[in-house]
């Protein structure tokens, strides 16, 4: 299985739990958590991160500033020199 191209990683403690990203991304990559945070909310979470396409919609949309995007470095292939 390939490995996500991108990765959301989500503060749980500064989320308020608005779903804005939520209803935002366009993949469905994220949910509400079962858990609650520090602050009592059901924060969000990334639920499919494979489905992530890396348009930063969620983090643009996030009025904490709790969502980071990160795009994972791509492996190089050695090449033989045959």
């Amino acid at each position: 299985m390939k490995a996500p191209s991108f990765v959301v990683v989500i503060d749980a403690d500064r989320c308020k739990a608005c779903g804005q990203c939520i209803e935002y991304c366009p993949r469905g990559a994220l949910a509400p958590a079962e858990r609650m945070n520090r602050l009592g909310y059901h924060p969000v979470e990334v639920k499919y991160q494979d489905k992530c396409i890396g348009c930063q919609a969620c983090v643009i949309m996030c009025p904490e500033a709790a969502i980071e995007l990160y795009r994972r470095p791509v492996k190089s292939r050695e090449v033989d020199a045959d």
